[in-house]
């Protein structure tokens, strides 16, 4: 089963608030310069867009601090269109306190969501926030998985001292049952992710949007492959600033950057793990509708390096 742990959906560009990409945070630098353009993040876009997968998470987004609110009920409204396909992720900002609890049980009892998500650079919060720590206990005994978000690139008002993955160890002591997902493998703190991944069992990291930079994705693979923390990552595409097919076509490519030199590769089953993994045994979930675990449309070439 291939499943993306990582994509986006929005109605329109209000919907983010300040939550715009940076100008000179831009995936195209030709972009840097010019005025912030996002791609489209339909939900007629990222249907087609996760057709090759067996299942896709859809994050939902809150933040006071961004003025930024992609619902969860229209997150969870269109995962209901799709059951067999999509999962659903509430986005909660623990700053809002009680509202934030009582958005939690609602996201899984009410919505049928299946996990968390909580973005420190965006909405403002250090991750061992007294607010913070009763949000992740919360979800720790609803047994909802957290992913969290970096945002730094969200926005300029993003607090990039509140994104460090090292300040997700004090919540990963305190919780030990709680299963996190760092997005993007950390960036730009990788190595300090990877440190994470390997200290706690039920950390884990995705690595979306990571082959958008594919410098950045090979050496953060190779540090992954030799630290052997390989089974702690998880597929995830970022869409819609990519797509799961481009995604992992891409990752198959990687180990073309280092061609005819002696620099490291990723060994090829490494690549196959982080793409197969099942992530839905993983992380504990249960997707409502399945019977049984689907077979992934496999994107491999065995031609590829």
């Amino acid at each position: 089963m291939i499943v993306d742990c990582h994509t986006h959906v929005w109605d329109s560009v209000e919907q983010l608030g300040q939550a715009l990409p940076c100008s000179t945070c831009q995936d195209d630098p030709a972009e840097a310069s010019g005025e912030v353009a996002l791609p489209n993040a339909s939900l007629e876009e990222h249907l087609l867009a996760c057709e090759p997968v067996d299942r896709s998470f859809v994050l939902g987004f809150k933040s006071r601090h961004l003025g930024a609110a992609i619902p969860n009920e229209f997150v969870a409204a269109y995962v209901r269109q799709h059951p067999d396909k999509l999962i659903g992720v509430a986005g909660i900002d623990p700053t809002n306190l009680p509202e934030a609890l009582a958005d939690i049980r609602c996201a899984q009892g009410e919505l049928g969501m299946k996990a968390i998500t909580v973005s420190p650079a965006a909405q403002d919060f250090h991750p061992a926030d007294s607010r913070a720590m009763q949000v992740f206990a919360e979800a720790a005994r609803l047994r909802m998985p957290v992913l969290i978000h970096q945002g730094i690139h969200l926005a300029v008002a993003s607090k990039m001292e509140f994104a460090r993955p090292a300040l997700m160890d004090e919540v990963a002591r305190e919780l030990p049952d709680l299963k996190i997902v760092m997005a993007h493998l950390g960036y730009p703190w990788i190595e300090e992710c990877i440190v994470l991944l390997g200290k706690h069992p039920n950390v884990y990291a995705d690595i979306s949007s990571l082959l958008l930079r594919p410098w950045h994705a090979y050496n953060a693979l190779v540090a992954a492959c030799q630290c052997g923390v390989t089974n702690k990552l998880l597929f995830g595409s970022g869409f819609p600033h990519t797509t799961a097919t481009t995604a992992i076509e891409s990752l198959y490519r990687l180990n073309q950057l280092v061609t005819g030199t002696n620099m490291p590769t990723v060994p090829r089953s490494f690549l196959a793990g982080i793409v197969e993994r099942e992530a839905l045994a993983v992380l504990g979930i249960e997707p409502a509708g399945a019977s049984a675990p689907e077979n992934g449309t496999s994107l491999l070439d065995d031609n590829e390096p």
